[in-house]
């Protein structure tokens, strides 16, 4: 490795027996504090491990992460699972490895170099102990020493073509997720609640409500509490039954004070703001000749999952048990302690996987929903499943989003200057954060705890809605702000790649209109400026080379291509991408060429299928999709309502990795988001001449900008 960083968790957690401990069968237990929510983490660490111990695979058991036994790595998210638990586990089962091989040397009275290790067997002078016989105790409880981790020399993964064990499963419906899990003696639960922060209930109503609720065969119990009904029953059908009457009866008035859909921007910036100065440069710069400003943004995002968030939960006396697919289990844990008045060690949450998670879900909303209708169950087991209506009204929304860039360049057209401002609310509402418990239900009891408004995480943690803003290129003099809206009608939080994918699109975008003013080509006039960073150049130049950049491609009518690149969180994944697009009636991606260099790769297949995953979101998001909000709350609440990508709309995606085993390993979850949203963007003007910069460029929003331009030009030919 060019670099032995140590992950912070790991002074946290230092211990090697936190990590790894052998298991019957010669088999490896690891165990990591981040968790599978289907991007293939397990298998990917099962991977490091496994190298480092020259074990087979199969041998390496990845224990399912639980606040009862696994080290507190926070939150799995932001692309940093491989980053840095694979980090530590890798530092751990290399100390695993040499501190065994020392022991089984003292054993056989030969020196350390005698000692070959095969298949997990250290072996020297016709005698073999394996890694259950020589770490005992005293062994685990030694602090992890990084030093054992021996440089790679250029070596790529050992067991990188290992398939996942898990994708069988999974396709032929074999797989067990948490709507699987059926404990005995198990009561179904459903909460019911406004879809404003801010409502009352019509006590009239509810007095009516209540017996009709009650009188439901196969209800168990009807509670109410603050603005919550819960139902307890004995099966799926009574409380589909009780959502009818819920429905109709109107228990809820409450109204959110939102835009229409074409007045984000100026929304966002009327709101009361908190402003920071992200970063700025004053380098001597040659005279500005000409000046580019233009504004960009997106709407409201829903996550739009197919799988629905579900929780279980069960009560023993003062102590509470929580099946959960959180993406944070300890933060999770936390405020389910400060909403129930229990102390942190009186509650366990245990993971278990859901299907589909793209950040800040309801996943940690429904597990209070579980847990305080078991409250009311004697004991028994709940499990209580959203349903579609009730997870896309109530998941928490990725925050809309308004970029402002003035860029300057000199007679030579070298940049000169660029500022870039970003207005959004926070992108994190996440529990486990704050002195009172960020969790819906927790907000709407008789006794609630204050609505705690969403926030960035810090600039050094990858930024919130400011991530990307700082441009990637050679520019002498450097404006960048942020303005936090502190506002919040209705809740936001994290959403996949958070403030990237509104401002790579607007700093690609930028780079796109200049480097065409100019009349140069856009690869070229990146790679001038990102002279400085090899790595970046890289990449750029492969997505260039796979998808024929620079050769002269026939084209036929409306169709365009365009090219994007950022380094995720600017100090991350590396990421290009190149978009071909057809512009009919709306604009359809037709393939997709993405070069990405992740330094060391685990399992390139994946890492691929990650990247592949992250730019067929982005561009769903940066074609159809935006949350249709109302007084009454979201309103786009199924898959008629909520325009998102179908399979007949994914495109071609062709992903070449730029492999680095000597540098350290970086997340792929997260790098091609803001690359391809930037790359339709600029593919669209390729084939149209119409510049879109808000998102989503939908075939109304794609007719209304090409009239406006189409205006414009009128009125310039006239004047």
């Amino acid at each position: 490795m060019t670099q032995r960083a140590v992950p912070e968790v790991l002074r946290q957690h230092p211990r090697l027996g936190q990590w790894l401990a052998p298991a019957p069968g010669g088999r490896i237990r690891a165990t990591s504090g981040k968790v599978d929510i289907g991007q293939g983490i397990s298998h990917a660490l099962r991977l490091i491990v496994a190298e480092e111990l020259q074990l087979e695979p199969a041998r390496v058991e990845m224990v399912v992460p639980s606040t009862r036994h696994s080290p507190d790595e926070a939150v799995t998210s932001g692309s940093q699972s491989v980053q840095q638990s694979g980090a530590v586990l890798r530092f751990a089962a290399a100390h695993l490895r040499e501190a065994c091989r020392e022991r089984f040397a003292q054993r056989v009275g030969v020196p350390l170099d005698a000692v070959s290790l095969d298949r997990g067997m250290f072996q020297a002078r016709g005698e073999q102990a394996g890694y259950g016989e020589l770490a005992d105790a005293g062994l685990l409880e030694a602090a992890v020493d990084p030093a054992h981790l021996a440089p790679r020399a250029g070596r790529a993964s050992a067991l990188g073509a290992v398939p996942r064990s898990d994708v069988a499963d999974k396709v032929f419906g074999e797989f067990q997720y948490i709507q699987d899990l059926a404990p005995a003696g198990l009561l179904h639960g459903a909460v019911f609640r406004p879809r404003t922060l801010q409502a009352q209930v019509h006590e009239d109503v509810w007095t009516r409500l209540q017996p009709r609720l009650e009188e439901i065969e196969g209800v168990a119990q009807v509670v109410r509490d603050g603005l919550l009904v819960g139902v307890l029953a004995d099966s799926d059908y009574a409380l589909a039954q009780a959502g009818e009457r819920v429905a109709l009866a109107g228990l809820w008035q409450g109204e959110a004070d939102v835009p229409p859909p074409h007045d984000t921007a100026r929304w966002l910036q009327a709101q009361p703001l908190d402003s920071t100065v992200i970063q700025q440069r004053r380098d001597d710069a040659p005279a500005a000749a000409h000046v580019f400003r233009a504004d960009y943004g997106r709407g409201w995002l829903q996550h739009a999952s197919i799988g629905l968030c579900c929780a279980l939960a069960q009560w023993t006396q003062n102590t509470l048990q929580v099946w959960s697919h959180s993406q944070g289990i300890f933060n999770l844990r936390r405020d389910l302690a400060l909403a129930f008045g229990l102390p942190a060690d009186a509650v366990t949450v245990s993971h278990a996987e859901g299907a589909g998670c793209y950040g800040h879900n309801g996943a940690d909303d429904v597990a209070f929903d579980a847990a305080w209708l078991a409250h009311h169950a004697g004991g028994r087991p709940v499990r209580l499943q959203w349903t579609r209506q009730q997870e896309m009204a109530n998941a928490p929304l990725a925050p809309a989003m308004a970029v402002r860039i003035e860029a300057s360049v000199d007679a030579a057209g070298r940049l000169v200057a660029w500022t870039q401002d970003v207005w959004s609310q926070g992108h994190g509402t996440r529990p486990g954060r704050g002195a009172t418990p960020a969790l819906l239900g927790a907000w709407q009891v008789a006794q609630p705890a204050p609505i705690t408004m969403a926030v960035n995480a810090a600039q050094a943690s990858g930024g919130g809605s400011d991530r990307n803003a700082v441009p990637p290129y050679q520019v002498p003099q450097l404006d960048v702000r942020n303005h936090r809206v502190l506002a919040m009608p209705l809740r936001v939080s994290a959403m996949r790649a958070l403030g990237a994918h509104a401002n790579v699109l607007a700093a690609e975008s930028m780079m796109d209109e200049i480097a065409l003013a100019l009349g140069r080509d856009p690869l070229a006039y990146r790679l001038e400026h990102l002279a400085h960073d090899e790595r970046a150049s890289a990449v750029l130049r492969e997505a260039a080379r796979i998808a024929r950049w620079q050769e002269a491609v026939p084209r036929e009518a409306g169709i365009g291509r365009g090219l994007g690149f950022a380094r995720y969180k600017n100090t991350g994944a590396y990421c290009a991408v190149v978009a071909e697009v057809e512009v009919l009636r709306e604009a359809h991606v037709r393939r997709l060429w993405i070069a990405a260099d992740l330094g060391l790769v685990v399992h390139p297949d994946g890492a691929k299928n990650q990247i592949e995953g992250g730019a067929i979101q982005a561009a769903s998001w940066t074609l159809r999709e935006q949350a249709d909000l109302g007084r009454e709350g979201v309103r786009s609440e199924d898959w008629e309502t909520y325009p998102i990508f179908r399979f007949a709309d994914v495109p071609a995606v062709e992903v070449a990795l730029v492999d680095r085993p000597d540098s350290p390993s970086l997340g792929a979850g997260e790098c091609s988001i803001g690359p391809t949203a930037a790359a339709i963007a600029n593919a669209i003007h390729d084939a149209l001449g119409v510049r879109m910069r808000v998102m989503p460029f939908s075939a109304d929003n794609l007719m209304r900008e090409a009239q406006r331009t189409t205006n414009e030009a009128t009125t310039k030919e006239e004047e």
